[in-house]
């Protein structure tokens, strides 16, 4: 007897996603580490956004890929963020999301 295998996200699963920060005009990068997703995306925007400000980082610009519900789907996306900002030279600041929600 066999038994399926899982090869896909369960249906109704936990939202997933990471955010980055980019400030205009600058080589520098905030990205989030891949995290449950527990508001809308222009709401995380939002609030990144407004965390960098508090910290005197203005101005940037703040995206939240979609949600997904596979964990590891989210975690390679992010895994691609990273290396590409790299190859542009950005230098790469960490943020928990637990700061900024």
């Amino acid at each position: 007897m066999s038994l399926p295998l899982a090869t896909g996200p369960a249906l109704g699963g936990t939202p997933w996603t990471f955010c980055v920060a980019a400030g205009l005009g600058s080589k520098q990068v905030w990205i989030t580490e891949v995290f449950a997703a527990p508001v809308d995306r222009q709401r995380l925007e939002g609030q990144l956004t407004n965390f960098l400000r508090r910290k005197g980082i203005s101005p940037v610009n703040s995206q939240c890929p979609l949600f997904r519900d596979d964990k590891v789907a989210v975690l390679n996306d992010r895994v691609v963020a990273e290396e590409f900002n790299q190859k542009l030279g950005s230098s790469l600041h960490a943020i928990a999301a637990r700061d900024f929600q």
